[in-house]
């Protein structure tokens, strides 16, 4: 299954050089009529203005033939090996919907339950996000989480491998939420897999826009490779241009504690271990640590003990042991878990947010716990202040109880005239014992 992938940014073999490559041009018209260069270009320029990425444009994507095998083409949209050809394409809204957003976390939960899919899932994420360039202002040339990695131009970068997959995965989700940015989409289903593995809690935020055509992908060799002849200079050339430093670099090389490298994807690892012979899911490939489903801190343990042939070490996982100031993180993270998911929890985050912009500017927040809040279990003490004047807590406690036994404010209880003869005979009784005495 695609799911097994490994996850890291830092998994990829060093691309070749890619042979040049030309984007197919959008075609506004059906005949076969050939157009001159001049006007192709413009009708081309056209096309793209109006490609837009979200669900209600989804059979404009150029993946449609490529990478959901059971959807239908539009019949306005038309797609070959040379690109996407289209005659119309309606303008899509950009931002997300927040209800949509938690309804989407809680399928993005099942599909973990089921798939056990959290490395691609996280893997995805990543990568989406990984090609900021703080160098760069413009959006969305400088780069980052804005869905770009869901056109195929951009999948068939070397360190993208099998990406394909964890699209197919979200699919069905991305249809059934149209309201969520697959920018959004992606950040969700990456920080949902972390915390779902047993990670920590991330302070995400949403509302991510997405580009909106192939054009606007960055070009490929913005991620890092997993063995470069200096891992150590490479990774610092390669997360300082996002704006991390050394301690993040270590923190987010600890979610190699998910996941699986396979030598026919990635060009790394061995084709099966004792620790992936049976599954869960596809067996096969070489992961890092032995339970590779669980986030912990086992990384850095097996790393710095390497007991276990059947784990694997990439020259940027050896690195970390190995570079003084990596260590320094490395070594902290391999006693103390507590630290390490807090440090985790904090870059995750931030990588997330790298070169997004954001509708709102200030983002979405979706909340954890059910929409509407539980009933508050009553306790004295908490109304017993010493004020004179009851909480509104109180007062509709008061209320409700009231209404229960058929009051209202608008009417007094119903007379009980038995209860009141009862009464009266009490009191006459009491005062006759009083006065005969």
């Amino acid at each position: 299954m695609a799911e097994r992938l490994s996850l890291s940014l830092t998994l990829s073999p060093s691309p070749p050089t890619p042979a040049p490559t030309t984007m197919a041009a959008f075609s506004t018209t059906a005949s076969s009529r050939i157009l001159s260069s001049t006007t192709a270009a413009a009708a081309s320029s056209r096309a793209r203005l109006s490609f837009s990425s979200s669900l209600k444009c989804f059979q404009s994507s150029p993946l449609v033939s490529h990478l959901f095998l059971n959807q239908k083409r539009s019949p306005m949209v038309r797609v070959s090996e040379r690109g996407l050809s289209s005659t119309a394409s309606p303008k899509c809204a950009a931002a997300s919907d927040p209800d949509q957003l938690q309804s989407a976390r809680e399928d993005i939960k099942k599909l973990l339950d089921t798939s056990f899919c959290h490395p691609i899932l996280v893997r995805l994420g990543w990568h989406d996000a990984g090609t900021y360039n703080k160098n760069i202002q413009e959006w969305p040339q400088r780069g980052g989480a804005n869905g770009s990695l869901r056109f195929e131009i951009e999948l068939k970068h070397a360190a993208n491998a099998g990406l394909v997959n964890a699209l197919k995965l979200l699919q069905p989700i991305k249809e059934k939420y149209s309201g969520v940015t697959y920018a959004d989409l992606f950040q969700l289903a990456s920080a949902t897999a972390v915390e779902e593995a047993g990670g920590p809690k991330i302070p995400m935020k949403y509302g991510r826009v997405d580009v909106t055509a192939p054009e606007q992908c960055p070009e490929e060799g913005r991620l890092p490779d997993a063995g470069p002849p200096s891992p150590a200079d490479h990774l610092r050339n390669v997360f300082y241009r996002m704006g991390l430093n050394d301690k993040e670099i270590v923190a987010l090389s600890g979610a190699h504690t998910l996941g699986r490298s396979r030598p026919e994807r990635s060009g790394w690892g061995k084709p099966e271990t004792k620790h992936t012979k049976d599954g869960p899911g596809a067996p096969g490939g070489q992961s890092w640590t032995v339970k590779w489903l669980k986030f912990d801190n086992s990384y850095f343990k097996d790393i710095k003990e390497r007991r276990d042939e059947d784990l694997l070490v990439l020259p940027t996982d050896a690195v970390i042991f190995e570079d003084p100031s990596f260590k320094v993180f490395a070594e902290k993270y391999a006693e103390d878990q507590e630290a390490f998911f807090k440090d985790y929890a904090e870059a995750h985050a931030k990588l997330s947010n790298l070169g997004a912009k954001f509708e709102p500017p200030e983002g979405i927040v979706i909340n954890d716990g059910p929409s509407e809040p539980a009933p508050e279990k009553f306790v004295a003490a908490k109304y017993s202040s010493g004020k004179s004047e009851l909480s509104e807590t109180m007062k509709q406690k008061i209320r409700a109880e009231y209404e229960a036994v058929g009051g209202s404010p608008d009417k007094p209880l119903p007379t009980n005239y038995f209860l009141n003869i009862i009464i009266v005979i009490g009191v006459l009784a009491i005062l006759s014992s009083l006065f005969g005495n």
